[in-house]
């Protein structure tokens, strides 16, 4: 703890006696808030120990999750989560707002410099509500707009029934192109038991099933036959870059928006990991993303875009959006301030060298990964050859205290709640400072588990060397005691 400190000053005035030599103001701060919760809810304040002590004693190999800062976690935990604050920066529905003006503008300033868009809206709750907002915002920009003129209306409000219920059909049933499921795709980009399955009229593009990578002329063929009003890029377990820059192509040929959910490798966008072709800010007019995942900030979304949609993006609340969650919104901007360093930076950089030697480990070890490897943070192990299904092998890891996800691998011919294959991402492990050696490493106690399929004596010798390994690579180290 910085002697100087405000917190330091207070504890040696209550606690003249106190040691703080090598005590962080993150520990005493965390474990201030679990006594004060504690005096409340003891089971809440246990279940929250418990899950510091599991994250910190496993391998957390999920793709879409990673291990916020203090700065990040302590921010969240402030006042602002007792403010409405509906509308936007300046044009809210309720008085009182003018700190929640404050940090708003901070978040979007930070992230239009961060991902060089053109312009930022904070305020979604999350990736999915993110979408939502992008896709009424396209719908309302490129459909109802002109439908308005066309029906000589002003607005909505002026509108007959007559004219209320053509417009609804033809909100209803525009066309949207995305990628399929199977081929690493996302339930909010078309599925029918998603909204997005319903608002849209869906056509799916899909990868080679030899290479198990995209097919771009492929891609233009579908675009040119369907002719969407979105073409909608971006994946959740497709193990490779996707160049941007031929789908805007391809979307201006047929007269569509380019839209990219980035979710996942949004912090790869903003560490200059990926960049040119492979940035999806440069080529597409709407972005949407998760704020934590590789960027590493609290759980919620962002809506990146041109200037041709941020005046309906930023009526996201109410048009799809309730109040807005400044404490949130202000984890947000710290998250993005924090990613304006040089070692985070460089922590991007990292994420793929470590999936990338992951990879080379796993194939050195006979498993057959979609693709043949991976270009971001993340791969897909086709586990068919193994005879283990994608559920097994989450919870034969599980037991040994490696966590990944059972995942859909293209074509697979088994449900998605059983799958052939598992997703394994790096994010969180490199959050922890392991690097290649450790991949080799994890690679190599993955595969003796699934070697062994129920062996629990070789899950319980797998679970030591997993206590081993982390112990090296401790979780908020000299933090959270």
């Amino acid at each position: 703890m910085n002697p100087d400190s405000t917190l330091a000053s207070y504890l040696r005035t209550v606690c003249p006696d106190a040691d703080l030599s090598g005590v962080s103001s993150e520990a005493v701060a965390f474990a201030a808030a679990l006594d004060v919760v504690g005096e409340v809810a003891p089971e809440i304040a246990s279940a929250v120990a418990a899950e510091l002590a599991d994250q910190r004693s496993s391998l957390k190999l999920i793709a879409s999750e990673n291990y916020a800062s203090p700065a990040v976690l302590l921010t969240m935990g402030t006042w602002f989560s007792d403010k409405y604050a509906e509308g936007s920066p300046g044009h809210r529905f309720y008085a009182g707002c003018d700190n929640v003006d404050t940090i708003e503008r901070r978040g979007v300033e930070l992230a239009k410099g961060l991902f060089g868009s053109d312009h930022a809206y904070v305020q979604p709750h999350s990736g999915i509500d993110a979408n939502l907002v992008a896709f009424w915002s396209i719908l309302t920009k490129r459909v109802e707009g002109p439908a308005l003129e066309r029906l000589g209306a002003k607005d909505l409000q002026s509108l007959s029934d007559a004219d209320w219920e053509s417009l609804r059909h033809e909100l209803g049933n525009q066309r949207l192109l995305g990628m399929a499921l199977d081929a690493g795709g996302h339930l909010t980009h078309g599925f029918r038991p998603n909204v997005s399955g319903k608002l849209f009229e869906i056509a799916r593009y899909t990868v080679d099933p030899t290479t198990g990578l995209l097919d771009y002329d492929q891609v233009r063929k579908q675009a040119e036959s369907f002719r969407p009003l979105i073409l909608l890029a971006g994946y959740s377990s497709y193990p490779r870059k996707i160049n941007f820059r031929i789908f805007r192509e391809i979307a201006d040929e047929v007269g569509a928006v380019l839209m990219v959910d980035m979710a996942h490798f949004a912090g790869l966008v903003a560490g200059k990991v990926f960049n040119g072709d492979y940035d999806p800010v440069a080529h597409a007019q709407v972005v949407t993303t998760t704020t934590h995942k590789t960027l590493r900030g609290p759980r919620g979304g962002m809506v990146l875009c041109t200037e041709e949609f941020a005046a309906t993006v930023d009526r996201g609340c109410p048009l799809v959006l309730g109040g807005p969650l400044g404490h949130i919104m202000a984890a947000k901007a710290v998250a993005f301030r924090e990613a304006q360093t040089r070692e985070w930076r460089a922590y991007q950089a990292q994420i793929v060298k470590n999936a990338k030697a992951f990879a080379e480990a796993l194939l050195a070890r006979g498993f057959r990964l979609v693709s043949g490897g991976t270009d971001t943070h993340l791969l897909l192990v086709d586990l068919t050859s193994r005879n283990v299904t994608g559920k097994d092998a989450q919870e034969m890891l599980d037991r040994a205290w490696i966590t990944v996800n059972k995942n859909g691998i293209p074509f697979d011919t088994k449900g998605p709640m059983i799958t052939s294959g598992i997703r394994i991402g790096t994010p969180a492990v490199t959050t922890r400072g392991m690097k290649e050696p450790e991949m080799a490493r994890i690679a190599e106690l993955i595969d003796r588990v699934l070697s062994r399929p129920g062996d629990g004596g070789v899950e319980a010798t797998v679970r030591t060397q997993v206590q081993e390994l982390t112990s090296q690579f401790p979780l908020y180290p000299e933090r959270l005691k």
